[in-house]
């Protein structure tokens, strides 16, 4: 998997600012980390039926962010082709999805995903197909590749297409490397924070505020 990242970050460092490559990365990271239903569906597959039904449950979450990346990708790049002005309106679009998801991480009441729900025993087919629906039925991924992805991308360093596929295989890479962590660990994170409640309320409040931040640095850049 570092072996990936390499790959990805050397490839995209010859079309896109690596500042700019990385802070897309921390905004892939922070979607992984942000309570949803691609991560309460994982780990509570990974708690209930092991490791094995996690990972399977993980190809199939995997398989949903290359549909929402294609889609994406190719919906933007027609957009801002034909209304140049339609990236002003998604760039403050992404600003105010990231304070959304700031107010969710933090907002009262929200549950646990390290609450595992209770969920049947699936086959691999089973299990790859639902993975495959949480994700591509999930709002949270759709809304981040059409509102961010516009706001890494760059004249002068190629097409708007490939920029949109390089940034969401970063995107892609990030997830799986996290998620796969999640779901190895799954059973021993979620006997930590059912212990340590006091952790997992900071990690919500750290996250808050790195997501408004990002949020702040969307909304207010004019490059």
């Amino acid at each position: 998997m570092v072996g990936l990242f390499s790959v990805l970050f050397l490839y995209a460092d010859f079309m896109l600012p690596l500042h700019d490559l990385l802070l897309f990365a921390l905004a892939a990271l922070l979607l992984v980390l942000t309570p949803g239903p691609n991560m309460i569906y994982l780990l509570s597959r990974a708690v209930l039926q092991g490791r094995r039904a996690g990972v399977l449950s993980l190809l199939g979450v995997l398989l949903g962010f290359l549909v929402h990346m294609l889609a994406a990708s190719l919906g933007l790049t027609a957009l801002f082709l034909a209304i140049p002005y339609a990236y002003s309106v998604v760039k403050l679009a992404g600003a105010v999805y990231l304070l959304w998801l700031a107010w969710n991480a933090v907002r009262p009441g929200g549950a646990s995903p390290f609450e595992a729900r209770s969920l049947p025993h699936d086959s691999p087919a089973r299990l790859l197909q639902m993975g495959f629906l949480t994700n591509v039925l999930n709002p949270k991924v759709a809304v981040f590749y059409m509102a961010l992805l516009p706001q890494f991308l760059h004249q002068g360093h190629g097409s708007a297409l490939t920029q949109s596929l390089l940034l969401g295989s970063v995107q892609i890479a990030v997830s799986a490397s996290v998620n796969l962590l999640l779901v190895l660990f799954a059973s021993r994170l979620a006997a930590f924070f059912a212990t340590k409640p006091t952790w997992l309320k900071v990690q919500r409040y750290v996250m808050a505020t790195v997501l408004g931040g990002l949020a702040l640095r969307i909304a207010v850049d004019r490059s």
